[in-house]
Protein backbone atom coordinates (compact mmCIF):
# COMPACT_ATOMS: atom_id res chain seq x y z
CA UNK A 1 0.00 0.00 0.00
CA UNK A 2 2.86 2.28 0.46
CA UNK A 3 2.57 3.54 -2.86
CA UNK A 4 -0.76 3.22 -3.73
CA UNK A 5 -2.06 5.40 -0.69
CA UNK A 6 0.37 8.20 -1.92
CA UNK A 7 -0.98 7.66 -5.36
CA UNK A 8 -4.50 7.69 -4.16
CA UNK A 9 -4.53 11.06 -2.31
CA UNK A 10 -2.95 12.65 -5.04
CA UNK A 11 -5.57 12.04 -7.80
CA UNK A 12 -7.58 15.08 -6.23
CA UNK A 13 -11.24 13.00 -5.79
CA UNK A 14 -13.39 13.28 -3.02
CA UNK A 15 -12.17 10.73 -1.13
CA UNK A 16 -10.69 10.38 2.37
CA UNK A 17 -8.64 6.89 3.43
CA UNK A 18 -8.26 5.93 7.22
CA UNK A 19 -6.20 3.83 8.42
CA UNK A 20 -7.97 0.62 10.58
CA UNK A 21 -5.05 -0.16 13.06
CA UNK A 22 -1.48 -1.70 11.88
CA UNK A 23 1.26 -0.15 12.76
CA UNK A 24 1.39 3.90 13.64
CA UNK A 25 5.01 3.43 12.64
CA UNK A 26 4.03 2.48 8.60
CA UNK A 27 1.01 4.59 8.31
CA UNK A 28 1.54 7.77 6.25
CA UNK A 29 1.10 10.93 8.38
CA UNK A 30 -1.50 11.90 5.83
CA UNK A 31 -3.86 9.44 7.01
CA UNK A 32 -6.40 9.20 10.29
CA UNK A 33 -5.71 5.78 11.84
CA UNK A 34 -8.06 3.77 13.79
CA UNK A 35 -6.31 1.72 16.70
CA UNK A 36 -7.00 -1.77 16.66
CA UNK A 37 -9.62 -2.30 18.91
CA UNK A 38 -9.36 -5.34 21.88
CA UNK A 39 -9.09 -8.69 19.76
CA UNK A 40 -7.39 -12.19 19.78
CA UNK A 41 -3.83 -11.63 18.69
CA UNK A 42 -4.27 -13.84 15.55
CA UNK A 43 -5.47 -13.15 11.85
CA UNK A 44 -8.68 -14.69 12.63
CA UNK A 45 -9.08 -12.33 16.00
CA UNK A 46 -8.41 -9.52 13.52
CA UNK A 47 -10.93 -10.17 10.84
CA UNK A 48 -13.82 -11.45 13.14
CA UNK A 49 -13.45 -8.95 15.36
CA UNK A 50 -11.23 -6.39 15.24
CA UNK A 51 -11.53 -5.05 11.99
CA UNK A 52 -15.15 -4.98 11.57
CA UNK A 53 -15.05 -2.85 14.91
CA UNK A 54 -12.44 -0.56 13.76
CA UNK A 55 -14.11 0.29 10.76
CA UNK A 56 -17.51 0.09 12.18
CA UNK A 57 -15.73 2.90 14.63
CA UNK A 58 -13.89 5.05 11.75
CA UNK A 59 -17.63 4.65 10.25
CA UNK A 60 -16.23 4.02 6.92
CA UNK A 61 -18.28 3.31 3.63
CA UNK A 62 -16.22 0.71 2.04
CA UNK A 63 -13.21 -1.13 3.20
CA UNK A 64 -10.37 -2.65 1.11
CA UNK A 65 -8.44 -5.34 2.38
CA UNK A 66 -5.73 -5.37 0.46
CA UNK A 67 -3.95 -9.19 1.37
CA UNK A 68 -6.38 -11.75 1.02
CA UNK A 69 -8.10 -11.92 3.95
CA UNK A 70 -11.71 -10.05 4.06
CA UNK A 71 -13.63 -9.42 7.16
CA UNK A 72 -15.90 -11.93 8.50
CA UNK A 73 -18.62 -9.50 8.94
CA UNK A 74 -19.34 -6.04 7.39
CA UNK A 75 -21.83 -3.78 7.30
CA UNK A 76 -20.27 -1.85 4.09
CA UNK A 77 -19.09 -3.37 1.15
CA UNK A 78 -15.68 -4.94 0.90
CA UNK A 79 -12.81 -4.88 -1.62
CA UNK A 80 -10.62 -7.57 -1.18
CA UNK A 81 -6.92 -7.35 -3.04
CA UNK A 82 -6.05 -10.97 -4.14
CA UNK A 83 -2.26 -10.84 -5.74
CA UNK A 84 -2.49 -14.60 -6.37
CA UNK A 85 -3.92 -18.37 -6.26
CA UNK A 86 -0.35 -20.50 -5.92
CA UNK A 87 -1.94 -22.30 -2.84
CA UNK A 88 -5.49 -22.83 -4.18
CA UNK A 89 -4.00 -24.42 -7.93
CA UNK A 90 -0.88 -25.73 -6.36
CA UNK A 91 -1.38 -26.71 -2.94
CA UNK A 92 1.63 -29.31 -2.90
CA UNK A 93 3.73 -25.87 -2.30
CA UNK A 94 2.65 -25.20 0.37
CA UNK A 95 2.64 -28.45 2.71
CA UNK A 96 1.77 -27.10 5.85
CA UNK A 97 -0.95 -27.99 8.82
CA UNK A 98 -2.54 -24.70 8.62
CA UNK A 99 -2.90 -23.91 4.93
CA UNK A 100 -6.10 -25.60 4.38
CA UNK A 101 -7.77 -23.48 6.98
CA UNK A 102 -5.95 -20.37 5.17
CA UNK A 103 -6.89 -21.77 1.50
CA UNK A 104 -10.29 -21.61 2.94
CA UNK A 105 -10.21 -18.76 4.47
CA UNK A 106 -8.87 -16.45 1.44
CA UNK A 107 -11.70 -18.61 -0.67
CA UNK A 108 -14.32 -17.16 1.71
CA UNK A 109 -13.11 -13.78 1.58
CA UNK A 110 -13.16 -13.69 -2.40
CA UNK A 111 -16.36 -15.27 -2.91
CA UNK A 112 -17.74 -13.04 -0.19
CA UNK A 113 -16.21 -9.42 -1.15
CA UNK A 114 -17.92 -6.84 -2.76
CA UNK A 115 -15.53 -6.94 -5.55
CA UNK A 116 -11.79 -8.48 -5.84
CA UNK A 117 -8.73 -6.67 -7.17
CA UNK A 118 -5.98 -8.14 -8.44
CA UNK A 119 -2.75 -7.76 -10.44
CA UNK A 120 -2.44 -9.55 -13.70
CA UNK A 121 -5.03 -10.40 -16.65
CA UNK A 122 -3.34 -13.68 -15.80
CA UNK A 123 -4.14 -13.75 -11.95
CA UNK A 124 -7.48 -12.52 -12.89
CA UNK A 125 -8.59 -15.96 -14.83
CA UNK A 126 -7.12 -17.76 -12.43
CA UNK A 127 -9.31 -16.61 -9.69
CA UNK A 128 -12.25 -17.18 -12.40
CA UNK A 129 -11.13 -20.96 -12.16
CA UNK A 130 -10.28 -21.22 -8.53
CA UNK A 131 -13.35 -18.92 -7.13
CA UNK A 132 -16.20 -19.29 -10.15
CA UNK A 133 -16.63 -15.96 -9.24
CA UNK A 134 -17.51 -14.05 -12.39
CA UNK A 135 -14.90 -12.08 -14.61
CA UNK A 136 -16.63 -9.11 -14.06
CA UNK A 137 -16.55 -9.13 -10.50
CA UNK A 138 -12.80 -8.27 -10.63
CA UNK A 139 -10.45 -5.36 -11.84
CA UNK A 140 -6.44 -6.10 -12.86
CA UNK A 141 -4.49 -2.81 -11.57
CA UNK A 142 -0.81 -3.91 -11.90
CA UNK A 143 1.76 -2.71 -9.53
CA UNK A 144 3.86 0.49 -9.85
CA UNK A 145 7.62 1.24 -9.85
CA UNK A 146 8.61 3.03 -6.87
CA UNK A 147 10.35 6.04 -7.97
CA UNK A 148 13.42 4.48 -5.68
CA UNK A 149 13.91 2.43 -8.84
CA UNK A 150 16.06 4.39 -11.09
CA UNK A 151 18.96 3.19 -13.55
CA UNK A 152 22.62 4.43 -11.91
CA UNK A 153 23.97 7.50 -12.43
CA UNK A 154 27.14 7.71 -14.03
CA UNK A 155 30.13 7.89 -12.25
CA UNK A 156 28.51 6.91 -9.23
CA UNK A 157 30.28 3.66 -7.27
CA UNK A 158 27.64 0.86 -5.08
CA UNK A 159 28.68 -0.74 -2.25
CA UNK A 160 27.98 -4.23 -2.13
CA UNK A 161 27.27 -6.71 0.58
CA UNK A 162 29.95 -8.76 1.95
CA UNK A 163 30.44 -11.57 -0.38
CA UNK A 164 29.05 -10.66 -3.76
CA UNK A 165 31.65 -10.41 -6.30
CA UNK A 166 31.26 -7.59 -8.92
CA UNK A 167 29.65 -10.14 -12.34
CA UNK A 168 26.62 -11.56 -10.78
CA UNK A 169 23.54 -12.73 -11.45
CA UNK A 170 20.53 -11.60 -9.18
CA UNK A 171 17.09 -12.59 -8.40
CA UNK A 172 15.22 -11.03 -5.46
CA UNK A 173 12.40 -13.22 -3.45
CA UNK A 174 11.72 -15.74 -1.41
CA UNK A 175 13.54 -19.05 -1.97
CA UNK A 176 10.95 -22.20 -2.19
CA UNK A 177 10.34 -24.76 -4.92
CA UNK A 178 8.19 -22.70 -7.43
CA UNK A 179 10.74 -20.39 -7.81
CA UNK A 180 12.79 -22.93 -9.64
CA UNK A 181 15.90 -21.71 -9.24
CA UNK A 182 18.04 -24.66 -9.62
CA UNK A 183 17.51 -24.62 -13.27
CA UNK A 184 19.86 -21.20 -13.18
CA UNK A 185 22.37 -23.43 -10.80
CA UNK A 186 22.52 -25.96 -13.58
CA UNK A 187 22.89 -23.75 -16.43
CA UNK A 188 25.75 -21.94 -15.24
CA UNK A 189 27.19 -25.55 -14.07
CA UNK A 190 26.85 -26.92 -17.65
CA UNK A 191 28.10 -23.90 -19.55
CA UNK A 192 31.00 -24.00 -17.22
CA UNK A 193 31.51 -27.48 -17.96
CA UNK A 194 31.30 -26.98 -21.53
CA UNK A 195 33.87 -23.70 -21.77
CA UNK A 196 31.15 -21.20 -22.91
CA UNK A 197 31.11 -19.53 -19.44
CA UNK A 198 35.52 -18.84 -18.47
CA UNK A 199 35.15 -15.50 -16.04
CA UNK A 200 34.04 -16.20 -12.58
CA UNK A 201 30.17 -15.42 -11.82
CA UNK A 202 27.81 -15.67 -8.60
CA UNK A 203 24.49 -16.15 -8.40
CA UNK A 204 23.12 -13.76 -5.49
CA UNK A 205 19.80 -14.21 -3.95
CA UNK A 206 18.05 -11.83 -1.67
CA UNK A 207 15.21 -13.26 0.05
CA UNK A 208 14.12 -15.60 2.87
CA UNK A 209 15.04 -18.72 2.54
CA UNK A 210 12.18 -20.93 2.71
CA UNK A 211 13.77 -24.32 2.75
CA UNK A 212 16.15 -24.72 -0.69
CA UNK A 213 19.09 -22.55 -0.29
CA UNK A 214 21.42 -25.62 1.07
CA UNK A 215 20.15 -27.43 -2.07
CA UNK A 216 21.17 -24.68 -4.35
CA UNK A 217 24.93 -24.56 -2.76
CA UNK A 218 25.20 -28.49 -2.54
CA UNK A 219 24.58 -28.43 -6.28
CA UNK A 220 27.25 -25.80 -6.49
CA UNK A 221 29.93 -27.78 -4.50
CA UNK A 222 29.19 -30.73 -6.45
CA UNK A 223 30.60 -28.90 -9.13
CA UNK A 224 33.39 -27.25 -7.59
CA UNK A 225 32.41 -23.76 -7.55
CA UNK A 226 31.66 -23.51 -3.81
CA UNK A 227 31.04 -19.94 -4.36
CA UNK A 228 28.49 -19.83 -6.87
CA UNK A 229 25.24 -19.33 -4.64
CA UNK A 230 25.29 -16.51 -2.72
CA UNK A 231 22.66 -16.28 0.12
CA UNK A 232 22.18 -12.88 1.54
CA UNK A 233 18.64 -13.44 2.80
CA UNK A 234 16.08 -10.36 3.07
CA UNK A 235 17.67 -6.89 2.25
CA UNK A 236 16.92 -3.67 3.48
CA UNK A 237 15.65 -1.40 0.37
CA UNK A 238 18.73 0.38 0.19
CA UNK A 239 21.06 -2.56 -0.54
CA UNK A 240 18.00 -3.80 -2.68
CA UNK A 241 18.56 -0.88 -4.91
CA UNK A 242 22.29 -0.96 -5.27
CA UNK A 243 21.94 -4.79 -6.15
CA UNK A 244 19.66 -3.82 -9.03
CA UNK A 245 21.62 -1.35 -10.19
CA UNK A 246 25.01 -3.41 -9.73
CA UNK A 247 23.34 -6.79 -11.25
CA UNK A 248 24.54 -8.02 -15.12
CA UNK A 249 20.89 -9.26 -15.17
CA UNK A 250 17.89 -10.30 -13.12
CA UNK A 251 17.22 -13.93 -13.56
CA UNK A 252 14.04 -15.10 -12.96
CA UNK A 253 12.75 -18.85 -13.64
CA UNK A 254 10.09 -18.75 -11.60
CA UNK A 255 6.86 -21.63 -12.67
CA UNK A 256 4.11 -19.31 -10.95
CA UNK A 257 3.97 -15.79 -10.43
CA UNK A 258 0.91 -13.25 -9.71
CA UNK A 259 3.16 -10.61 -10.87
CA UNK A 260 6.30 -10.81 -10.24
CA UNK A 261 7.34 -7.23 -8.62
CA UNK A 262 10.83 -7.87 -8.95
CA UNK A 263 10.58 -7.74 -12.96
CA UNK A 264 9.11 -4.35 -13.28
CA UNK A 265 12.20 -3.39 -10.73
CA UNK A 266 14.72 -4.76 -12.45
CA UNK A 267 13.61 -3.06 -15.55
CA UNK A 268 13.34 0.34 -13.77
CA UNK A 269 16.67 0.03 -12.57
CA UNK A 270 18.05 -0.34 -16.39
CA UNK A 271 19.11 -4.24 -15.65
CA UNK A 272 18.70 -6.50 -18.16
CA UNK A 273 15.87 -9.40 -17.47
CA UNK A 274 15.77 -13.30 -17.96
CA UNK A 275 12.90 -15.07 -17.19
CA UNK A 276 10.50 -17.92 -17.87
CA UNK A 277 7.65 -18.15 -20.28
CA UNK A 278 5.36 -19.23 -17.55
CA UNK A 279 1.80 -17.18 -15.91
CA UNK A 280 2.13 -13.45 -15.41
CA UNK A 281 5.56 -13.24 -16.46
CA UNK A 282 5.09 -12.35 -20.14
CA UNK A 283 2.36 -9.93 -19.32
CA UNK A 284 4.80 -8.47 -16.98
CA UNK A 285 8.00 -8.46 -19.32
CA UNK A 286 6.42 -8.30 -22.76
CA UNK A 287 9.14 -8.18 -25.28
CA UNK A 288 11.71 -6.33 -23.09
CA UNK A 289 13.33 -8.85 -22.10
CA UNK A 290 14.52 -12.70 -23.03
CA UNK A 291 11.82 -15.33 -22.05
CA UNK A 292 12.93 -19.44 -22.14
CA UNK A 293 10.49 -22.53 -21.02
CA UNK A 294 11.29 -22.63 -17.14
CA UNK A 295 13.26 -26.44 -17.79
CA UNK A 296 15.30 -25.58 -20.69
CA UNK A 297 18.61 -25.84 -18.98
CA UNK A 298 20.78 -25.30 -21.87
CA UNK A 299 18.17 -22.37 -23.33
CA UNK A 300 19.37 -20.77 -19.69
CA UNK A 301 22.91 -21.19 -20.13
CA UNK A 302 22.79 -19.73 -23.60
CA UNK A 303 20.56 -16.63 -22.61
CA UNK A 304 22.73 -16.08 -19.64
CA UNK A 305 26.20 -16.57 -22.10
CA UNK A 306 24.46 -13.85 -24.60
CA UNK A 307 23.96 -11.27 -21.76
CA UNK A 308 27.21 -11.57 -20.08
CA UNK A 309 28.99 -11.48 -23.28
CA UNK A 310 27.08 -9.32 -25.81
CA UNK A 311 27.31 -5.39 -24.40
CA UNK A 312 25.12 -4.46 -27.29
CA UNK A 313 22.14 -6.49 -26.18
CA UNK A 314 22.16 -5.90 -22.55
CA UNK A 315 22.35 -2.12 -23.69
CA UNK A 316 19.45 -2.79 -25.71
CA UNK A 317 17.84 -4.86 -22.77
CA UNK A 318 18.35 -1.86 -20.63
CA UNK A 319 16.74 0.38 -23.12
CA UNK A 320 13.81 -1.38 -23.65
CA UNK A 321 13.41 -2.61 -19.83
CA UNK A 322 13.57 1.05 -18.81
CA UNK A 323 10.92 2.29 -22.13
CA UNK A 324 8.74 -0.74 -20.62
CA UNK A 325 8.24 0.45 -16.66
CA UNK A 326 7.82 3.60 -17.24
CA UNK A 327 4.28 2.35 -18.68
CA UNK A 328 3.61 0.98 -15.13
CA UNK A 329 2.74 3.86 -12.36
CA UNK A 330 1.10 4.36 -9.47
CA UNK A 331 -0.85 6.82 -10.71
CA UNK A 332 -2.47 4.02 -13.04
CA UNK A 333 -2.95 1.89 -10.20
CA UNK A 334 -4.77 4.28 -8.38
CA UNK A 335 -7.40 5.27 -10.89
CA UNK A 336 -8.31 1.44 -11.09
CA UNK A 337 -8.28 1.39 -7.69
CA UNK A 338 -10.50 4.39 -7.58
CA UNK A 339 -12.70 2.52 -10.45
CA UNK A 340 -13.04 -0.88 -8.09
CA UNK A 341 -14.24 1.06 -4.67
CA UNK A 342 -16.92 2.65 -6.91
CA UNK A 343 -18.05 -0.09 -8.44
CA UNK A 344 -18.23 -1.56 -4.94
CA UNK A 345 -20.37 0.89 -3.48
CA UNK A 346 -22.93 0.84 -6.21
CA UNK A 347 -22.91 -2.92 -6.57
CA UNK A 348 -24.52 -2.15 -2.78
CA UNK A 349 -27.00 0.57 -4.21
CA UNK A 350 -24.83 2.95 -1.97
CA UNK A 351 -23.74 5.57 -4.38
CA UNK A 352 -21.73 8.48 -1.96
CA UNK A 353 -20.82 11.90 -3.40
CA UNK A 354 -17.81 11.48 -0.32
CA UNK A 355 -16.43 8.58 0.42
CA UNK A 356 -14.10 7.40 3.14
CA UNK A 357 -12.37 4.09 2.71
Amino acid sequence: MAGLVPALLELGEPLEIVALGGSAEAIPRALTRIDEPPHLPTNLGWTAVGLPWAASRAGVDLIHAPAYTAPLTARVPTVVTIHDVSYAVHPEWYPYRRDPFRRAFYRRSARTAAHVMTVSEFSAGEIVRAYAIPRDRITVAPHGASHAFLPKAAGVEIALPAGVRPTFLLHIGDLHPRRNLAVVVRAIIESRREGRLRDPISLVLAGVDRGIGDELRRMAAAASLPDLVVCLGAVLDDCLVGLYRAATALVYPSRYEGFGLPLLEAMACGTPVIASRAASIPEVLGDAGILLDPDDVTGWGSAIDSVLTDPTRRERMRAAGIKRAEGFTWARTARLTLDAYRRAVESRASVVDHSRV
